[in-house]
């Protein structure tokens, strides 16, 4: 096989060939990887014959075409290139979203239109032709905002893990007690099925569905018609009699947060609350949602009522019922209707609590409020693999080639979307899931939003190793971004931590996507390598001292994070050379906080009220830097040790399973934090109340 050929076709495919690790160091990829890639995009390269054959067709579609399968217009700038090179006196008939015709692409408003062109020659096409806003607008000022994983903060009135009322409260009281402009959370993705329930929020069933697992039984306004049902009233007693122990085995009993179980009893309230008869006008609302939801989400109950019967992974369903539009899958979904509408219902109510949690930070007076987190991916037994199929690449699942941080590689388990499907749709899937993600957010965190240029795709069965890059149109990806962001009035953050190719950063700021920052991160890595000052920061992003994947601020502080590793055997070297590293890390901060006048004489020790002191003074170090958002993790708050997921753990690990906890790992309630002298002081930090801030975040 030509090496030559081969790579010239996977260029014209957007499979790439070699990847750069660093800067001075180029990887050559496996061959076999690049004809698997190939092959989930549909193209033949498994011998000589095949690649040549494949390249002529490519070469032969690229010279003949008149337009790609979407086009994007950046308002106010260039004629996009494609219109461009369209031969003289060609005529363009656009017909927007409005259903309104147009002949020019400067006059157009934002939206994904329809576009057919006509060459002089007779020849015609059709695209789709993306129209968006140049960039988004900044931040409204600075603000500062808390961030959160919602299961892991519990109420006095929750069921076992934090909920969608929590939420609500905890906005209602971080905005106007504590003057915070926003409360980023972690995905709230429809979560997989099953026993035991994979409990991380990153590899959900659904992207566009949150899980009904979040809402406040009690806040469901049938609810209290059933409770005073002679039919009801002693069912829905035991009910809450088994709330109030789940809520109590974490509380005060010191055991995990069990998803499960807290599914299974909302699920038996949520059925006896279902047998209350809607009003009319709740009735009225119900069918609106359904209406204007649609297929989506007719598709996504299928999906839920299947799975109830035939398990959690349609690929192991009877064969007819892998296709979501067979007719093995409508008599199905005949038979099944009762559970249909049960799940169509769950959704319906949790979309509602999102609508409440979002108007109670308004209300506040956050003028960001909920900043809602996208996934990377999906995963492959749920329902959104099954509903899109054909924008999913068979065989192949993302994850993230060796780097100097993980030798082997990663493997996610999610499936990539097909770019060349994405771009024939006018990429409707990716722009339904933004629309209904930022339907009740101020912001949208973009988790490795690297993933809008490039994924590294691993043959199913093949180590991570064995994987390539395969790049997505970034242009039209951050169209339409920046375009349901706008409509929406959202902010959107890019989480680019990591590995980051050259010129993402550029392109994402250039179009008013902030990125996100990590001051144990923040070095100088082009020159001393020592901590970053605050003056060098970039403004356009999201400063935090740590999230979810990185130990809490005390954890890192006393090496807390060090010993853990240990004693799960995940460390490379001895437990003296990694706790002389992290100390040295640490004191490198530390020292230049002090330098900077930050710590108020608090030192170097690590006593307790020395290391409140020198958190209070790592967030007065953001405040220095030009960040237009803060972010407080909010574990950080009440000196939490434990991190709520180690990477590189599975079952070693109580990962995405652990409540909010003080030093001592008291598990702490939302009412807890509300009277906590410790957070009180440190949010006064981040609103300028308490003295060497030089900067304030409001």
């Amino acid at each position: 096989m030509s090496e030559a050929s081969l790579a010239r076709l996977a260029a014209l495919h957007g499979v790439a060939t070699s990847y750069s690790p660093s800067r001075d160091r180029t990887v050559a990829v496996p061959v076999g990887a690049v004809v698997a890639a190939l092959a989930a995009l549909g193209v033949d390269a498994r011998t000589p014959e095949a690649v040549r054959a494949a390249l002529a067709a490519r070469e032969r579609e690229l010279a003949e075409r008149l337009l790609p399968p979407t086009v994007v217009y950046w308002a106010g700038g260039e004629l996009p290139a494609a219109l461009a090179a369209l031969p003289d006196g060609t005529r363009l008939r656009i017909e927007t979203e409005r259903g309104e015709l147009r002949s020019t692409v400067e006059e157009l408003p934002p939206g994904a239109h329809a576009l057919r062109v006509t060459a002089p020659d007779g020849r015609t096409a059709e695209a789709h032709l993306v129209v968006a806003p140049p960039r988004l607008p900044a931040p409204p000022g600075r603000t500062y905002g808390l961030l959160v994983q919602l299961y892991s903060l519990l109420s006095h009135r929750s069921w076992g893990m934090g909920d969608l009322g929590d939420l609500a409260e905890l906005t209602a009281w971080a905005g106007r007690a504590l003057g915070a402009g926003f409360v980023q959370v972690n995905p709230l993705h429809a979560a997989v099925p099953g026993t035991p329930t994979d409990p991380s929020p990153y590899r959900p069933s659904s992207r566009r569905y949150p899980d009904p697992v979040h809402l406040r039984v009690e806040d469901v306004q049938e609810y209290a018609r059933a409770l005073t049902s002679a039919d009801h009233r002693d069912r829905v007693g035991t009910l809450l009699e088994g709330a109030a122990r789940l809520r109590e085995a974490v509380l005060a009993k010191g055991e995990l947060i069990d998803r499960d179980a807290v599914w299974d009893l909302k699920r038996e309230a949520l059925e006896v609350v279902r047998t209350v008869p809607l009003g009319p006008g709740r009735r009225a609302a119900y069918w609106d949602f359904l209406a204007e939801e649609g297929e989506a989400l007719e598709d996504h109950a299928t999906w839920c009522a299947l799975a109830e019967v035939y398990g959690s992974d349609w690929q192991r369903w009877p064969t007819g019922l892998r296709d979501p539009r067979s007719a093995e899958t409508a008599r199905a979904r005949g038979e099944l209707m009762d559970r249909v509408d049960f799940h169509t219902r769950l959704a319906w109510l949790t979309d509602a609590q999102l609508g409440t949690a979002q108007r109670s930070a308004r209300d506040a007076g956050m003028p960001v409020g909920l900043v809602h987190d996208l996934a990377v991916g999906v995963h492959p037994g749920g329902a959104d693999a099954w509903a899109q199929q054909e924008y999913f690449a068979a065989g192949m699942s993302t994850g993230a080639p060796p780097d100097a941080f993980n030798s082997r590689g990663q493997d996610w388990g999610l499936p990539p979307w097909r770019p060349d499907r994405l771009a024939e749709s006018g990429y409707a899937p990716y722009r339904r899931l933004l629309r209904a993600l930022l339907r009740h957010a101020g912001a949208l965190r973009i988790d490795h939003v690297m993933g809008l240029f490039r994924l590294w795709w691993v043959p199913r069965g093949q180590a991570p190793t064995e994987g390539t890059y395969v790049r997505y149109d970034a242009d039209a990806m951050l169209a339409i971004l920046v375009l349901e962001a706008s409509r929406a009035g959202a902010l959107v953050i890019g989480e680019d931590l990591g590995t980051v190719e050259p010129g993402v950063r550029e392109a994402l700021d250039a179009r008013g996507v902030l990125g996100t920052s990590v001051l144990w991160f923040e070095r100088d890595w082009e020159g001393t390598g020592r901590p970053l000052p605050p003056e060098r920061w970039r403004a356009n992003c999201l400063a935090t001292a740590t999230t979810h994947d990185l130990p809490p601020t005390a954890s890192r502080l006393t090496c807390d994070h060090v010993d853990l590793r240990h004693g799960l055997g995940l460390l490379a070297r001895s437990l003296d050379e990694e706790r002389a590293e992290a100390a040295a890390d640490t004191g490198e901060w530390l020292a230049l906080l002090t330098r900077l006048g930050l710590l108020n004489g608090a030192g170097g020790g690590i006593s307790a009220p020395c290391e409140e002191a020198q958190i209070q003074a790592l967030h007065r170090f953001l405040l220095r830097t030009p960040a237009r958002m803060i972010g407080l993790w909010l574990p950080d708050t009440v000196g939490d040790r434990r991190p709520q997921n180690l990477p590189g753990t599975w079952d070693q690990y109580p990962n995405w399973r652990l409540p909010i906890a003080d030093a001592t790992g008291r598990p702490v309630t939302l009412e807890d934090l509300a009277a906590s002298p410790r957070l009180h002081a440190l949010a006064d930090v981040l609103r300028g109340r308490s003295g060497n801030e030089g900067g304030e975040a409001s």
